[in-house]
């Protein structure tokens, strides 16, 4: 079962409408890395179980057909494409990238997949970590064949970088099973302080390639989403542990992120802080025009939140009306309200600064 839970959504302030308003006249490229919230399709093209290339996903898009994101429509990539004045990023192994579709920028991410090599490993042949940096080098190869060794530079220190990972590490790996080999070896504020310090590792090989305008999210309401409330809470309250899980990892992110842009001497990374709404968007998603969030429309069993989302699911009518597309990814409607939180929210919510704000800024590094 796929499960990369819902990372960044809860970056959620107060409700407002997308913004129509690009971040600038110019579109610059755009790098996606991370899981199954910001896979465009790259696990189309791979012999594994953590996919979503068939009917109903994809049900709100123009043709109505299924694009390998785990949503009714677009991501959260597709809403920043939009703000970025640019057309969606292509995944890496589509055969459609090649040529000026490589000036847009790619998507690397391959849902199932976590900070640590082991997490997901029951999905088989997904792309980790170090793969999607591998392809990374490849792409930057094939761009400066089309355009030069030095534009290819430039795109790529100007390009905005989003990154997204580390809610599988805990419900795909930690607490995927009673007594995994992780929780036997690490306490959970242990094995927080080992991803926060892998984490690190993968920014600065992102920095090492040329990265400069990286954003970078936490983890969302992991023991919230409607397939830990049917697995752990008949209740329906939130799930403890992955609740803790979550308010130990996101400050520790957000400490992580600052500490690298002192030691480079310049904001190369932002962090949306995530954990700051959970509570009162739980508690009350109507304040956020939403009726429920705690029941998927895509799903069955208790909360819709058992099983895969299918043809053969129970399927809302309304998809504007529920947080939770599936178990465990956002609606395509909570997509956009968490990139324009990201894009206009306040410190309180984004750290060091909001990204239309980031992307105002000439970054200067230290060589």
């Amino acid at each position: 079962m796929e499960s990369s839970v819902v990372v960044p959504w809860l970056v959620l302030g107060v409700l407002m409408a997308i913004s129509s308003t690009q971040v600038e006249a110019a579109a610059r490229a755009f790098f996606v890395f991370g899981d199954s919230l910001v896979d465009n399709g790259n696990n189309n093209y791979l012999a594994t179980t953590a996919r979503a290339d068939s009917p109903p996903y994809g049900i709100d898009t123009p043709s109505r057909h299924p694009t390998g994101r785990f949503s009714n429509g677009k991501n959260i990539p597709d809403f920043i494409s939009d703000a970025l004045g640019s057309e969606p990023t292509l995944p890496y192994l589509s055969p459609e990238l090649k040529g000026d579709k490589l000036l847009v920028g790619a998507n690397f991410a391959s849902a199932g997949i976590g900070i640590l090599d082991d997490t997901g490993i029951q999905f088989m042949n997904i792309i980790r970590m170090f793969k999607q940096f591998l392809y990374f080098e490849e792409y930057q190869n094939k761009l400066a064949d089309l355009v030069g060794k030095d534009e290819a530079q430039r795109i790529v220190s100007e390009a905005l970088v989003l990154i997204t990972v580390g809610g599988n590490d805990f419900v795909n790996n930690y607490f995927l099973v009673p007594f995994s080999a992780r929780s036997r070896q690490f306490n959970l504020p242990d094995y927080v302080r080992y991803l926060i310090s892998e984490y690190r590792k993968l920014l600065m090989r992102l920095y090492d390639l040329g990265a400069r305008k990286v954003l970078v999210t936490g983890t969302g309401p992991l023991g919230c989403v409607p397939a830990e409330l049917a697995m752990r809470s008949p209740s329906g309250q939130c799930a403890t542990e992955l609740q803790q899980a979550a308010a130990l990892y996101n400050p520790q992110l957000v400490e992580m992120v600052n500490g690298l842009n002192s030691q480079l001497g310049a904001n190369i990374f932002i962090a949306a802080n995530t954990q700051q709404q959970t509570s009162d968007f739980i508690s009350n998603p109507g304040a956020y025009g939403f009726t429920t969030s705690k029941i998927a429309c895509c799903g069955q069993g208790p909360y819709n939140g058992l099983g895969l989302c299918n043809q053969l699911s129970n399927l809302c009518s309304n998809r504007n009306e529920y947080v939770f597309w599936d178990s465990f990814h956002p609606s395509e409607r909570a997509n956009g309200i968490i990139v324009d939180m990201i894009l206009n929210g306040s410190t309180n919510y984004m750290n060091p600064m909001n990204l239309n704000a980031f992307l105002a800024l000439d970054t200067k590094t230290k060589t």
